[in-house]
């Protein structure tokens, strides 16, 4: 009996899929015992991956956390594990960027089970036609309750959205590890609108909404009619319903780019982790394509693969979640991976808070950022993947 343990976050797109494959091996008597662990969103969103490398042998995280996990040398590259082949094949049938967002100097440290961006996010009965433009958005916010997403990091996650929507992505094109450069935040004067807009959209919010991460925020949406619209969120197929349907991001311009920040989750493996074949068997049959288009969407996941974001069956069953997206996780952007990202991320959405709500100007909370920023990239390189 090979024995692993894992661990994922505590929802039922995060472990529920996990925890029936787990227990198919254990039915079919294939010598595989993985037990799996959960821990809450916003642990999953902060918990530094080396604290949980020695006590786990697979880790479902989130890209941003491969500097830091990095760093401390406690993930194994995947092409040691299931071979270059198989990597070459996952990585042509993932959408947007959520393969290329774990790779970090041109290895794979972890594979997209799950994807996920912002998105938009409507009740049909209070908006019956969402908007497509930001400017739209802040107009909507005077004649119903629209909310953003600011708890936890998502408050720095919608303004790099919202400058994404700029087609200036904070940190400039980083995409497959190719690096940004420390000064290489956001141009000023578009820094300063996306904070402007924040600010106009948000003291018009519903007040306790800014404390409340995505799930409480969908889960508020579904149960009351507190808010009607929301432009940016990380979608969740499990609250997709006629009654609340998601959309893709607003864009600036006609026909421009959806600002959107891809989220997701990896399955990476942890240096302590003796690698047997029925390891690796289980691996490929979570990437493959029967798990990705049937078993992941019927046990509440939220599959990487685009032949899943595009089948009818999955459509169907989900409202229509994913062809209603798919433009904005096409158009996302990959945050930077360099050690303290994740730290830096968390103080920059406690400035774009203080922005919202009208403690600081969006003039001194940009600068602010800008200055947070150059300071957390790693001085030693003078550039972060």
């Amino acid at each position: 009996m090979n024995s692993y343990r894992g661990i994922t976050w505590d929802h039922p797109r995060g472990r529920n899929a996990l925890l029936a494959a787990a227990e198919d091996e254990r039915r079919r008597g294939t010598g595989l015992d993985l037990t799996w662990f959960a821990h809450s969103l916003e642990h999953f969103e902060s918990h530094p991956i080396d604290d949980l490398a020695p006590d786990y042998d697979l880790i479902v995280l989130d890209h941003p956390h491969l500097g830091d996990a990095l760093q401390h040398h406690v993930l194994m590259p995947m092409e040691e594990i299931v071979g270059a082949e198989r990597i070459r094949r996952w990585s042509g049938q993932s959408v947007g960027p959520s393969f290329d967002s774990y790779s970090v100097g041109g290895v794979q440290w972890a594979l997209p089970l799950d994807a996920a961006t912002q998105v938009s996010v409507y009740k049909p009965a209070l908006v019956t036609a969402p908007p497509v433009l930001w400017d739209d958005v802040e107009i909507l916010s005077t004649t119903v309750p629209v909310a953003l997403s600011l708890a936890g990091p998502h408050a720095y996650l919608t303004f790099s959205s919202i400058c994404a929507a700029y087609d200036a992505p904070v940190g400039g094109p980083h995409d497959g590890g190719a690096g940004v450069a420390a000064d290489a935040f956001v141009a000023e004067e578009i820094g300063i609108r996306a904070l402007s807009r924040m600010r106009a959209i948000g003291s018009r919010a519903p007040s306790d909404a800014a404390g409340q991460n995505p799930i409480s925020l969908l889960q508020r949406m579904t149960d009351t009619d507190d808010i009607a619209y929301c432009p940016l969120v990380y979608g969740y197929v499990n609250y997709s319903s006629p009654t609340l349907r998601f959309g893709d991001a607003p864009s600036v311009v006609p026909g421009g780019r959806h600002g959107s920040t891809i989220g997701g989750t990896g399955l990476a493996v942890s240096t302590r982790t003796e690698v047997t074949s029925s390891l690796v068997d289980h691996i490929d049959w979570l990437m493959s394509p029967d798990a990705q288009r049937r078993f992941i969407p019927r046990h509440d996941g939220q599959p990487s693969s685009r032949r899943a974001w595009t089948d009818g069956e999955v459509n169907r069953a989900s409202a229509g979640f994913y062809r209603s997206t798919l433009a904005t996780i096409e158009d996302s952007s990959v945050r930077p991976r360099f050690p303290g990202y994740i730290g830096f991320q968390s103080a920059a959405s406690a400035i774009v808070r203080d922005v919202v709500a009208g403690k600081e100007t969006a003039e001194s909370g940009f600068t602010r950022l800008r200055r947070a920023y150059a300071a957390a990239v790693p001085v030693t390189t003078g550039k972060v993947s």
